[in-house]
């Protein structure tokens, strides 16, 4: 077996193409590799329509793969897909040299951007559940089991050890994942109290999400032009001309393909997203692949419950593209798409016009009707102070008036369900 480094930094890229392969995932790839800090020392571009069942890459290549390692004196192999463990092992047994596939090296890029306590558990637990599934890879010594005088009997294999001691580490990460994410819950519940809104920045990594934070709250937060500048989320408080007040929160950007691991790992920080009461949806406006990045987006968004939230679409960098400074409407004239560019300031004044006016509290009036079992929901509606007249009828059941903005309506709404059956006519409405 050859001789594992401990780290990798000079790297032969091998790129598989298909039909359907967007036209800058090669150059995506690039950015990765190198926002991980290896140096790229060839590129090898399979184009196969079927994937291989040994290599994934086919023997050919693989075999084109060793020659480059061998000839340019690589000690890293990093595939541009995703791989299973038993082609990741064949492909290493075949270049002799470390092969990672493009979820490793994401998940390793998150691992060096992790500052916060938070994160670097999240990182650590999707790495973790990356591994279990790769405990097999090139080790024999794995499958022996305890053997000699005093030591023969089932025992337990290597391979079981690890699995069981990191199977305990996971737990553990969780339940210290839990805790941090009741601590937000218990964050966000305080927003919501104060009447404070959150809005959210989303968009695909590099789509200029921090420098937007930047020229929207002066923070001064790291902004460079490279994937993944930003891990741990930063939230900072910005007036609204409109006079209320609201926490923007710069968040992780997403990429094609992101590893489901850190998407289940990282559940408490994209929480946030869903539990925002506004999304900016920020796009490389000169990107020439910017739909595609969007629609890559929106999945995300969908598979971590945040497509429903409100959302502007704000098209970035107006200043490397000839797309001028406007803003879209829709039927109803609510603005739903800004151009703005975050390094001329450019756009932003219209951008802070369309936050206020989306942030604009619709009031809705409703009377209820609780029974006496509902009384759990009674103390909410006053613990938020939207109670504005209540009667108390025969039977026992409490008949209430309330107003609240519309937010807090759609918030109780999804805690208890069965307010929409109790909302009574509003004939005798009186305040």
């Amino acid at each position: 077996m050859f001789e594992r480094q401990q780290r990798g930094d000079q790297a032969i890229l091998v790129h598989p193409e298909q039909r359907d392969t967007p036209e800058d995932a090669l150059q995506e790839f690039v950015e990765l590799v190198e926002s991980a800090g290896v140096t790229v020392l060839d590129v090898i571009v399979s184009k196969r329509q079927q994937p291989d069942p040994r290599f994934y890459i086919g023997s050919g290549k693989a075999e084109e793969t060793a020659a480059a390692v061998a000839r340019r004196g690589a000690d890293l192999v990093l595939v541009n897909h995703h791989l299973s463990p038993v082609q990741e092992r064949n492909l290493e047994q075949k270049v002799q040299a470390r092969v990672l596939d493009r979820t490793t090296l994401i998940l390793d890029i998150f691992a060096q951007r992790a500052r916060s306590h938070e994160g670097k558990l999240q990182v650590e637990l999707a790495q973790l559940r990356h591994l279990s599934t790769r405990l097999v890879r090139g080790w024999t010594h794995l499958e022996r089991q305890k053997g000699g005088i005093g030591l023969r009997g089932p025992g337990e294999t290597q391979l079981e050890t690890d699995r069981r001691l990191l199977a305990e580490r996971v737990k553990y990460l969780q339940k210290r994942l839990e805790k941090v994410g009741r601590q937000r819950a218990q964050s966000r519940r305080s927003r919501q109290r104060s009447d404070t809104y959150q809005v959210s920045l989303v968009g695909y990594t590099n789509a200029g999400k921090s420098t937007l934070f930047n020229a929207l709250t002066g923070a001064g937060v790291l902004a460079e032009d490279r994937l993944f500048a930003t891990l741990d989320p930063t939230a900072r408080r910005i007036e609204l001309e409109s006079g209320l007040e609201a926490v923007l929160l710069d968040t992780v950007g997403f990429v094609r393909d992101l590893p489901h691991e850190l998407v289940a790992a990282f559940k408490a920080t994209l929480q946030e997203s869903r539990e925002a009461d506004l999304l900016l949806h920020v796009i490389d406006s000169a990107d020439s692949q910017r739909q595609e990045k969007e629609r890559q987006v929106e999945q995300v968004l969908e598979e971590i419950d945040a497509d429903r939230v409100p959302q502007i679409r704000v098209y970035n960098k107006i200043d490397l593209s000839d797309r001028p400074v406007e803003t879209q409407r829709d039927a109803q004239g609510i603005i739903h798409t800004v151009a703005v560019s975050a390094v001329t300031g450019e756009g932003m004044d219209e951008l802070l016009q369309a936050i206020g006016q989306r942030l604009q509290p619709d009031r809705v009036r409703r009377e209820l009707c609780l029974q006496p079992g509902e009384g759990a929901l009674r103390a909410r509606l006053y613990q938020l102070d939207v109670v504005k007249r209540e009667e108390i009828l025969e039977d026992g059941q409490w008949r209430l008036q309330v107003e609240m903005d519309r937010r807090n309506w759609n918030r109780l709404a999804h805690e208890w369900p069965q307010m929409e059956k109790l909302e009574e006519p509003l004939e005798d409405w009186q305040l």
